[in-house]
């Protein structure tokens, strides 16, 4: 089972060019995806529906996006009818299978005067893959405040390991004639971090490293999937500058919960990408 994560920088590459099927091109093979940056009625690209667009393009994947930031863009009285404009930007999930469950787990977060601070969110889903049911989260935080993504990883690993006490999206469903749902303890986190290796803000994410024996796998730390595996080099980048295409950073990431570990038979980054000014990073489970 392949897992991708992409942040797809409102469908515009570093040409420039507006391209959501160049990005649709760079998910096929993966069983579930998570994106970043999706929009809807941004001028930057034309004020597409990035949410209609990649579930045409991706017609046999199931799929959910929650806005985490949602401001009006020119809402106004139009023939006598309230006519709703609305920018928003937020994390989508696609799954060749059925979600079972959905929410928007928002991230902390502080005002500013300067620069733009807007609000981060998680999209989590509740996946019914072949191997059991596993929670699957999307993720974008703080591109500005090292402390900022510190509080909302801090926020996300809670939510994530206090699944099974706080009930996900819904619990008791017999009352409205559901099913009951799983509340499985593995999980995946994959996104846009905006952080590099080794950096406090991942070390509050995986836990530091002892100078003899190294990074320990503890149920409380999520895993870095390439880092395991050792495909994370001091070379490795994940974003591109769009100004200056020789300035690269490692900013995304795939995390899994230790009880995936031993299923973990590969990682990568897809260098050959180039929809976005990011990169698309994956794993695979056996």
């Amino acid at each position: 089972m392949k897992f991708l994560s992409y942040n797809i920088q409102y469908g515009v590459g570093l040409d420039g060019s507006f391209d959501p099927e160049r990005i649709a091109r760079s998910l096929d093979g993966a069983d579930v995806i998570a994106l970043q940056e999706v929009t809807r009625n941004f001028h930057r690209n034309g004020n597409a529906d990035l949410v209609a667009i990649f579930r045409d393009l991706k017609p046999q994947y199931f799929s959910t996006f929650w806005p985490a930031c949602e401001i009006d863009a020119g809402s106004a009285i139009e023939n006598g009818r309230a006519v709703d404009r609305h920018f928003q930007l937020g994390n989508m999930i696609l799954s060749r299978f059925p979600i079972l469950a959905t929410r928007l787990i928002p991230l902390p977060r502080t005002r500013t005067i300067s620069p733009m601070n807007l609000q981060r969110g998680a999209t989590e889903v509740l996946i019914d893959t072949p191997t059991g049911p596993l929670r699957v989260y999307s993720v974008h935080l703080d591109h500005v405040s090292p402390d900022e993504r510190i509080a909302q990883i801090t926020y996300l690993k809670d939510r994530a390991l206090s699944y099974a006490i706080e009930g996900g999206a819904m619990s008791g469903g017999g009352d409205f004639g559901f099913d009951e749902l799983p509340h499985p303890d593995d999980f995946v986190l994959m996104g846009d971090f905006n952080m590099v290796p080794e950096g406090p803000e991942y070390c509050a994410m995986t836990g530091g490293r002892d100078a003899f024996y190294g990074r320990s796998l503890r149920l409380g730390n999520p895993v870095d999937a390439l880092a395991h595996l050792g495909r994370l080099r001091p070379d490795s980048y994940s974003w591109i500058d769009p100004a200056d295409h020789n300035r690269r950073m490692h900013l995304d990431y795939c995390f899994l919960s230790v009880g995936l570990v031993p299923r973990l038979k590969d990682a990568w980054i897809d260098f050959g990408a180039a929809g976005s000014d990011h990169l698309p990073v994956g794993f695979e489970l056996a």
